[in-house]
């Protein structure tokens, strides 16, 4: 039995859209379509988690009250084009724990979703940004969490208002690897 495998058509390869996605400081003001904010909601629903627990809420903000107010959190005039941001709140309380050492793992769990939704928005031609030095307390608030439950990571999404990818400086991979 012969059984063919087949690449699925999709916008960007891997290597590509790993290359191109950057970290985008400049929005236009036009809005992301309701199907695409679906695509990438969709891909954070798929992604793996710590014994598939899902410790985490995805936020999508794009009322004007409350996008201000979450903008407030994390003020930079590079956001107030911005039409949409994503909060993604860690559930302490839902999350696996390592039995060995109590380990919390609902950051990794949401920094897997926050990359899943980043790598498709990008895909899809829509820039994110990865946020973490926002007001905490003010997110909180504005979003009227529970004490169990972690902004973790803002994330501004809308088409860039530029074309060019920057050049991207990183380490070299015999700076990051360790090969034994």
């Amino acid at each position: 039995m012969h059984i063919e495998t087949q690449k699925k058509s999709y916008d960007m390869d891997f290597s590509k859209l790993v290359n191109e996605r950057y970290s985008v400081r400049k929005y236009s003001t036009k809005a992301v379509e309701d199907e695409k904010l679906e695509l990438i909601l969709e891909s954070a629903r798929k992604a793996p988690s710590a014994v598939n627990f899902q410790p985490y809420k995805i936020y999508v903000v794009s009322s004007s009250n409350k996008l201000q107010a979450v903008k407030s959190c994390y003020h930079r005039e590079w956001m107030d084009t911005v039409p949409v941001v994503i909060v993604v709140v860690g559930m302490h309380d839902m999350a696996w724990k390592r039995t060995v050492d109590g380990k919390d793992h609902t950051d990794i769990d949401a920094a897997i979703v926050i990359d899943h939704m980043m790598l498709q928005a990008a895909d899809l031609g829509i820039g994110t940004c990865w946020v973490c030095n926002f007001d905490i307390v003010k997110m909180r608030e504005t979003l009227e969490l529970k004490a169990t439950e972690e902004p973790i990571a803002i994330i501004p999404m809308g088409y860039p208002d530029r074309n060019e990818v920057p050049v991207k400086k990183r380490k070299g991979i015999d700076e990051l690897v360790i090969r034994i």
